[in-house]
């Protein structure tokens, strides 16, 4: 394994922003992704974010570059404030043994908290990494409701959404609009498994019902032409998609070549607007799609999106979950601000406590708080995709059709079977 000097950056590295001191944001390339090897400590006592993400898979463009550069908006605005953060980066390929073998080395070499992880699967293995290990996982991109269920953790911090909530508002809201046959092409995965499970309960409790339903591998499916085949055989009136990324896009691409959508209604059950740009308004107009942070959303939104453009990958405006990097950062860096870093470093455990402690004001989500099961709660919104006449120009995209109060968007706690809820 390489080593490194104290004070050098490893070969490959990058500073995060230009005005940022040596010793503030750091963000290591692929020569440290590859090793895992963190720098040396510096003297000033320095809090340090891995962000293990997708760089080069489906989830790519709603995580990967895009959550790195909004997790160094965040580190860079508390560096202001004379918070010492460094950032690193590294890509888990979609593989629980991959991004586990990652966490577990950052975590031993002094990283304090790893961000984002899309993909469940990866999420709930470093789930259990970081509560062995008393460090910090602050999950953005992993969608299973399971993390604050029973596989909840006192080290753990589920921000952005989950299955249930995109369940809740997209699944729901076509139920009851008509669409009460379903059939769903799934993602064979927890993550898929939890978004189609999640669903079905509330399309029945709407008087629906699920005719059926094909799980593709994953992440090795490019061709869903048989998996839509099912789908249109069944006659059901919806087909839902229990997946995400480029696998969504593909999936809605192929349905309406094959004609699917002149008999069935498309559910993106996890789409951000990131997709809805791949695929252009005439492709995805009249799309529903659930998301908690919407760049054009209100002010704050706005101004956030303005701040973390220059970072993002060809200046596009973030996406949910690169939105929900930037503010389970921020709201972690406040905690640690506030218990102080020494203390923040040496407990996890304690520094999620101090987080749940806190209520969570920040630019992409407002205010909002984390309750005792590690869920951040704050409301929801079922935005319909414009038509290419409706939209003003490049990334004016959605428009919101209903809004579900933050304290109705996620499962009661009572029901998640958390061991950390107190009856």
């Amino acid at each position: 394994m390489a080593t490194h000097q104290r004070g050098r950056l490893p070969s490959g590295a990058q500073l995060s922003a230009p005005g940022v001191r040596r010793r503030g944001v750091l963000a290591a390339a692929g020569a440290l992704a590859a090793t895992g090897t963190v720098p040396a400590r510096a003297q000033t006592p320095t809090i340090r974010l891995g962000v293990l993400t997708d760089m080069s898979g489906t989830y790519r463009d709603p995580t990967g570059p895009g959550s790195v550069a909004c997790t160094q908006q965040a580190a860079a605005e508390m560096a202001s404030r004379g918070l010492s953060v460094e950032v690193l980066q590294a890509d888990h390929q979609n593989k629980p043994d991959v991004g586990a073998n990652i966490a577990r080395q950052w975590y031993d070499q002094g990283v304090d908290a790893v961000v984002d992880v899309p993909t469940s699967s990866v999420a709930l293995a470093i789930n259990g990494i970081a509560r062995e290990k008393n460090k910090v996982f602050l999950n953005s991109g992993a969608a299973t409701s399971d993390l604050t269920g029973p596989a909840c953790s006192p080290n753990t911090v589920h921000f952005t959404y989950d299955t249930y909530m995109l369940a809740k508002s997209t699944g729901a809201a076509l139920a009851k609009a008509g669409g009460d046959t379903w059939f769903f092409v799934t993602a064979d995965y927890a993550f898929g498994h939890a978004l189609q499970r999640d669903t079905a309960r509330f399309v029945e409790a709407a008087g629906g019902k699920v005719l059926g339903a094909a799980r593709y591998p994953f992440p090795a499916t490019t061709d869903f032409s048989a998996f839509l085949v099912q789908a249109q055989s069944s006659r059901a009136k919806v087909l839902g998609l229990a997946n995400a990324g480029t696998d969504t896009a593909t999936c809605i691409k192929q349905a309406r070549e094959f004609g699917l959508t002149r008999n069935m209604r498309i559910a993106g059950l996890l789409m951000s607007f990131m997709e809805v740009h791949s695929l252009g308004l005439p492709t995805a107009q009249g799309l529903l799609m659930t998301e908690p942070f919407y760049w054009d959303l209100n002010d704050r939104t706005r101004a956030f999106s303005e701040r973390v453009r220059p970072r993002m990958p060809g200046q596009a405006m973030p996406a949910q979950v690169q939105a929900g990097c930037y503010g389970v950062a921020m709201h972690y860096l406040k905690a640690v601000a506030d218990m102080g870093v020494a203390a923040a470093k040496a407990d996890g455990r304690a520094a999620v406590a101090r987080m749940k402690a806190m209520p969570t004001d920040d630019d992409a989500f407002g205010q909002g708080r984390i309750r005792e099961d590690g869920r951040k709660i704050h409301p929801s919104y079922l935005f319909e995709v414009k038509a290419p006449g409706e939209s003003r120009g490049q990334w004016d995209y959605l428009k919101v059709v209903a809004t579900t109060p933050a304290e109705e968007a996620f499962r009661p706690m009572a029901e998640g079977g958390c061991p950390l809820v107190r009856s």
